[in-house]
């Protein structure tokens, strides 16, 4: 298969993309599509046949349920059995924007999207292409990350090029994603609503809004059906080994990787505070210590990362502070 790609960065070029994009959509056809959070693998969510196709591109476990995508709140009802008043609090704090909200499916969203699950998480994107799409088709669209299961998340066409072409028609260039983690997930269908997968927006910026929230479902556990995607131990993982280290000079960071028995040579070091100058310059990266500026540059520098050939990524360790609770969530199940 031949895989166009498009841009997007001139108006004429943005219509006509939507126009292509909308039309494969139509069609029942998979396209890799950019969002805020990261770009993402777009089917018809309302075509069984079609979002078949997304599972079957990336390799995804049928346990892991796909979240749906819309652009309005009465496109979000059609897809649940229920919309209580919480849920109208949460969309019109947060939507459009990186937040999924967890609610009773109703039968017009297939059984494949949901895993067989009794919950659909729906998220009103706020990237403008992804937008239009959506108003363009007319349904609401099925978008996990799109690249291969369990691997790095894409934050621009390149990454998905590099995993994907070949195997889809289309990858729509939107440019860089700006979240650049995926959203977080919000069980509406519990009380106190429970934090599934932690993201950009933190469980304070929740409760400020709802009250009380939890955040002790980030483990799937048991035979349950999966709620939400991101809920397996190991996910988002570069090729590369990857360890989150805190150290306080060059000399303390060699000698955890030497009494690990790592070899320094193929090492890269993702730093924020400490940069190590004991090793090759094009070895080291420095992500500005900022919760959101780190979030939008981690997935890139990954992706950089396995490109170069490394063997190990060191990422130093991140403050226990909530603003940075979705990105340690991330290299938590990296590391895994």
């Amino acid at each position: 298969m031949t895989t166009e790609i498009l841009s997007t960065h001139t108006p004429e070029r943005f219509r006509q993309a939507v126009s292509s994009a909308a039309e494969l959509l139509r069609a029942g056809e998979v396209v890799a599509l950019p969002t805020e959070t990261v770009y993402g693998l777009a089917a018809n969510a309302l075509d069984p046949k079609a979002v078949a196709k997304i599972f079957q591109v990336k390799g995804r476990p049928a346990h892991n349920p796909i979240i749906v995508h819309i652009a309005s709140n009465a496109m979000a009802r059609n897809c649940v059995r229920r919309w209580p008043p919480l849920a109208e609090q949460f969309a019109r704090s947060f939507w459009p924007g990186p937040l999924t909200l967890v609610l009773p499916r109703a039968a017009i969203i297939p059984e494949i999207v949901t895993a067989g699950g009794a919950t659909v998480g729906l998220r009103w994107p706020s990237h403008p292409f992804m937008q239009a799409v959506i108003r363009e088709c007319g349904f609401p669209l099925a978008a996990p990350s799109a690249n291969l299961s369990n691997q790095i998340s894409p934050t621009n066409a390149a990454h998905v090029r590099a995993q994907l072409a070949g195997k889809i028609p289309l990858i729509v260039d939107g440019g860089q994603s700006q979240v650049g983690i995926e959203s977080t997930v919000l069980d509406l269908t519990v009380s106190p609503p429970r934090i599934l997968r932690p993201g950009m927006i933190h469980a304070e910026s929740l409760a400020a809004i709802g009250g009380e929230v939890t955040r002790d479902g980030w483990q799937a556990t048991g035979s349950e059906a999966r709620r939400s995607p991101g809920m397996l131990q190991k996910h988002y993982s570069p090729k590369a080994k990857l360890l989150v280290l805190q150290w306080n000079d060059d000399a303390e960071l060699q000698a955890q990787l030497v009494a690990r028995h790592l070899s320094l040579a193929t090492c890269h070091v993702i730093a924020h505070t400490k940069i190590p100058a004991g090793f090759e310059a094009t070895n080291v990266s420095v992500i500005p210590h900022d919760a959101e500026a780190f979030a939008r540059a981690l997935y890139a520098e990954l992706h950089r990362c396995d490109a170069a050939g490394a063997k190990l990524i060191v990422v130093e360790a991140l403050p226990a502070t909530p603003e940075w609770s979705g990105i340690a969530d991330r290299l938590r199940r990296a590391a895994a």
